[in-house]
């Protein structure tokens, strides 16, 4: 599957991370959202904004969920393809910038739960308020987002996120249904994070 769009700026940066092994890509889901489907709390459809090498949509595809991984970098996505295909799980996955989620919508997608395994903390105000929107397009009433991201150093650090951040920005019509904090994992060590749900009133 295939939606042709405007290269992203950070595309050649990304692709270039994944010919290796980037240190956020641990071989396996975030613990945080392996606990999360073990509760119950992932419906499908399901779409991971950000996937990578698609650990995370295989976990939950292989837990039986339709699942629609979606990245920036065609490297990892031709990766993530790879593992399923490899491990027979029938992720779909597709090179897609998520501020384009509308595109999606357009073609008849919509989704109860999506996840974000470290990708909102990296855009910049300007592109979290335009996810903000772009993800109002593709869910389902009740859908609900799952976001891990670092948490930031001190309080004049754009980079990060924290749960009062993303109550302001979602604001009316959606609710924090739950936030904590946690560790992101990476290759070598870790990090202070949180964990934030977002519902879809």
């Amino acid at each position: 599957m295939a939606l042709p769009c405007p290269q992203h700026p950070l595309v050649d940066v990304y692709d270039a991370a994944y010919t290796g092994a980037p240190n956020w890509d641990i071989g396996r889901p975030q613990p945080d959202f392996v606990a999360l489907a073990e509760a119950g709390l992932v419906r499908g459809p399901v779409l991971d904004v950000g996937c990578g090498t698609g650990e995370l949509a295989l976990f939950l595809a292989r837990h039986g969920h339709d699942v629609l991984g979606i990245d920036l970098s065609a490297m990892a996505i031709q990766q993530a393809r790879e593992k399923g295909c490899w491990r027979r799980i029938p992720a779909r996955f597709l090179v897609l910038d998520a501020l384009d989620l509308p595109r999606l919508r357009d073609r008849g997608f919509t989704f109860n739960t999506v996840v974000d395994s470290a990708m909102f903390h990296v855009l910049g105000g300007r592109e979290r308020d335009r996810l903000v929107e772009a993800l109002a397009a593709v869910f389902r009433p009740g859908g609900l987002y799952c976001v891990l991201g670092d948490a930031p150093r001190d309080d004049r650090d754009g980079y990060g996120i924290t749960p009062a951040e993303l109550r302001r920005r979602f604001g009316d019509g959606w609710e924090v249904t739950f936030a904590y904090r946690t560790t992101f994992q990476r290759r070598w060590g870790g990090s202070p994070a949180y964990f934030v749900g977002v519902r879809r009133l």
